[in-house]
């Protein structure tokens, strides 16, 4: 299952792999921005003599072509950075770009699929099919890989595999188990409309305030009690704009949340109760409510059959210690587009060490990774890629 002549080759190539991931962090690029990194995988992968094309607006699909016929997988890494402030600016290689940061590890995905990708392609004549490799942007706002999935990015392909460096598990562990894995992820408005008027004046006005606060004080009924308490679910309101001045009573109000959960019939019955609870407050104080509920990534679930071989290769190429199973999180994650057009999964590979500061949580100013986990990364990628074509 496992190919020792990729494992000493991602191994051969443990500093240059170091070296790619702290150039793409020291040049983070926003969602649809990765114009410079899409340069830089190509002219990689034109180094390797690797084929491949160019996606709209950014982002890259390649392919190894196996010397032997059969099936087809792909391997996704994700390359867009945040809009968050570096904070840990000692680090040689911090970023350059003010307010743009890898704050979620895809440096790390892209340097650890290149490298992946230039050990396959040295053993391309044994592989019997093929491996497509999708460097793909704008994993962040939630849009990159539907966006790819049009381009024909798993045309062709069997199986689909992904992976996302994690910083709450142990450096070198490899989670992914079969089932739910993040969350799906979905964005909602709230807007109220009241009655404005002089501050001093309130029976004359209809209070917008008032109504958006008694909103957020008493949606979370919606999921406590209107739920199966065995389908996990999250209501977060994470913004409220209100008010214009500290005399004028706000005619309109203003909320954002997002809604997070794994079954599909529970996503359903949330959306329709946060519109009815929403006219229902607005009604009870003579106000008006719109909602908008705008539908983000679908819950990722890992296939079964895919998830065992990633621990059966895991276990192999690393050690059975190395198995690890995380909970699944509530997080989101577009990998799912991918999950919805052929089957795969999605794996965890911890970077977490409290003797290296690399414990920050995803999206923080001071988030970093083990840099001991990139090769643990890029053979899971390659050696995957080996087991699953030889399966």
């Amino acid at each position: 299952m496992i190919h020792q002549k990729v494992k000493e080759a991602i191994n051969q190539y443990s500093e240059e792999l170091t070296s790619l991931r702290r150039q793409l962090h020291s040049e983070p690029e926003l969602s649809w921005q990765e114009e410079n990194t899409t340069k830089f995988v190509c002219a990689y992968l034109e180094k390797l003599g690797i084929s491949y094309r160019r996606t709209e607006p950014t982002g890259v699909i390649a392919e190894i072509k196996g010397g032997k016929p059969g099936k087809t997988v792909a391997l996704r890494g994700d390359m867009d950075a945040l809009s968050v402030q570096q904070l840990n600016k000692d680090l040689a290689y911090a970023s350059k770009e003010e307010g743009k940061m890898h704050a979620c590890g895809h440096d790390a995905h892209t340097a650890m699929l290149l490298i992946a990708a230039k050990a396959l392609n040295e053993v391309k004549e044994e592989l019997p099919g093929n491996v497509r490799l999708i460097f793909q942007p704008a994993e962040e706002v939630a849009e990159g890989a539907k966006a790819l999935v049009e381009q024909g990015a798993v045309e062709g392909v069997d199986n689909v595999f992904g992976i996302h460096i994690w910083s709450q598990i142990p450096t070198h562990k490899v989670s992914c188990s079969p089932g739910p894995s993040f969350a799906s992820a979905d964005l909602f408005t709230v807007t109220f409309t009241g009655r404005g008027g002089h501050g001093a004046m309130p029976q004359d006005c209809i209070d917008a305030a008032i109504v958006a606060s008694a909103f957020v004080m008493n949606v979370q009924p919606v999921i406590s009690r209107t739920i199966d308490p065995q389908q996990p679910a999250v209501l977060t309101v994470g913004k409220m704009t209100v008010g214009t001045r500290f005399n004028v009573i706000a005619e309109n109000a203003v909320i954002e949340g997002t809604v997070r959960c794994f079954d599909p019939s529970t996503r359903d019955h949330i959306e329709t109760q946060l519109t009815h609870y929403a006219d229902q407050v607005a009604a009870l104080y003579g106000a008006t409510a719109k909602v908008e509920y705008t539908r983000g990534t679908q819950a990722v679930i890992n296939d079964e059959y895919s998830a065992n071989l990633v621990q059966k290769v895991a276990a192999e190429a690393f050690g059975e210690e190395v198995v690890y199973h995380e909970k699944p999180t509530m997080g989101g994650e577009d990998f799912s587009f991918y999950l919805d057009e052929v089957p795969g999964s999605f794996a965890l590979v911890g970077c977490g060490n409290p003797e290296k500061d690399t414990e920050w949580a995803h999206h923080h100013g001071r988030f970093n990774i083990d840099e001991d986990a990139l090769a643990t990364g890029a053979e899971l990628y390659a050696q995957y890629a080996w087991a699953y074509l030889n399966e």
